[in-house]
């Protein structure tokens, strides 16, 4: 486990990000524990000596700034109560790695944990969940958690490859066994003999295939095509679906028994409008993913967090994806605002406003901004330092307010 050694100062300062870092998975250390392994980190404050040869991430008050680790150096980040969402963000991502898992959602939070037991045995494991939900990501943590992180991680798009190729990929051929084999392949499950071979888009396999699956995962062992003499293999296999397998089963499209031999440990993922803790963790690891060589990473504003958060994601992770690397492309200083946002689809406007705990909390805003404004005689600068918030984000609530049909704009005066 990945472990974070904040100092005192830091433990003063940034109790929240430290408390976030440990809700997050990370083991909290102590500059007493001894030599630092490769995978910690040391978070100092801003003014602090940083440790020799150890990874230090330096936290600051102040303007927002976002320095990545670069030649040795340590990482740097600055900033304040209004960006606390974005800083721990960045924080995980720099801990963890760009390319590792990211969850800030309590319900995904639950399910790196579990992933993270479901890795330390050696059982088959399915995954469920819509299409761009992080799969294959979950999937590949369960093989770095596991004693088989060494060997070979080999993924297979069971719905890419035409039915007449998939067999002789995945068991392996002989030469001449077939029109065009002119040499013997190795197929899929050799080739992570070791290791784990995941087989997404489950669900797209044909039938007569399936069967041939379920023999190789009761006998551990496959047979090439044109071969008589079959050979064991070992193998942990992980299977995703973005469709309810269950419901295959009822409707003859996939085997019982097949389900039943790769469902000993369902997992599921959720669409990224179900966990909206996540949207900001995920935005800052996909800067910093996707950022380059640029030495300060573009910070997102709590207005584009919002933006961000209210939008319902019909394209999942890949789409916040998308959207994160055009604003990297727009975004011509170190802050990305929501006029860098381009969505695939502008978000289809409601007729009717539910009464859901986001709309009830966000009226209450409206009506405390309004009174604000009332008593300050419509000083925006006033009314956002009563409000503990900046005047750029007094004008976003504004505009939003106006857009909504509020009446707030009424109560500033000419």
């Amino acid at each position: 486990m990945r472990s974070i050694v904040p100092s005192a100062a830091v433990l003063r300062q940034k109790y929240a990000l430290v408390s976030a870092l440990r809700a997050q998975g990370f083991a909290i250390g102590s500059c007493e524990d001894g030599k630092p392994g490769a995978q910690d980190l040391f978070l100092v404050a801003d003014g602090e000596v940083p440790p020799a040869a150890a990874r230090t991430l330096i936290l600051g008050e102040g303007a927002c700034t976002a320095i990545p680790f670069r030649d040795g150096n340590p990482a740097r980040l600055t900033y304040g109560n209004e960006d606390a969402a974005i800083g721990a963000g960045f924080a995980s991502a720099m801990a963890r790695g760009a390319y590792e898992p990211v969850a800030a959602d309590p319900e995904s939070l639950a399910l790196l944990a579990l992933a993270e037991r479901v890795a330390a045995s050696d059982i088959t494991v399915l995954i469920n969940g819509p299409t761009g939900t992080g799969k294959e990501v979950l999937a590949k943590t369960i093989h770095m958690g596991s004693t088989r992180r060494a060997g070979p991680f080999v993924a297979i798009n069971c719905a890419a490859l035409p039915e007449t190729m998939l067999e002789a990929m995945l068991f392996g051929h002989q030469k001449g066994s077939f029109t065009g084999a002119s040499s013997g392949g190795q197929g899929f499950f050799r080739a992570a003999n070791g290791g784990t071979l995941l087989l997404d888009e489950i669900a797209e396999m044909p039938l007569g295939l399936q069967a041939k699956i379920l023999r190789v995962l009761q006998e551990r062992e496959v047979v090439p095509i044109g071969g008589t003499v079959p050979e064991k293999i070992d193998v942990r296999v992980i299977a995703c679906a973005n469709r309810d397998l269950q419901g295959e089963v009822t409707a003859g499209r996939f085997r019982a028994d097949l389900y039943y031999r790769l469902a000993v440990f369902p997992l599921a993922t959720k669409a990224l409008a179900e966990r909206p803790g996540d949207i900001a963790a995920l935005a800052a690891a996909m800067v910093l993913r996707h950022a380059g060589t640029r030495n300060s990473l573009p910070w997102i504003t709590p207005e584009a967090v919002e933006i961000l958060g209210d939008h319902d994601w019909p394209g999942n992770v890949r789409e916040l994806e998308n959207v994160i690397q055009r604003a990297l492309l727009l975004a011509p200083g170190d802050v990305i605002e929501p006029t860098h946002l381009i969505f695939d689809r502008r978000p289809e406007m409601r007729q009717e406003r539910p009464e859901t705990l986001s709309n009830i909390v966000q009226m209450h805003e409206f009506q405390a901004i309004r009174e604000t404004l009332a008593e300050c005689n419509g000083s925006r600068i006033e009314t956002a330092r009563r409000l503990g918030i900046s005047e750029r984000t007094l004008r976003y609530r504004l505009a939003k307010a106006r857009e909504q049909g509020e009446d707030i704009a009424q109560a500033i005066s000419a």
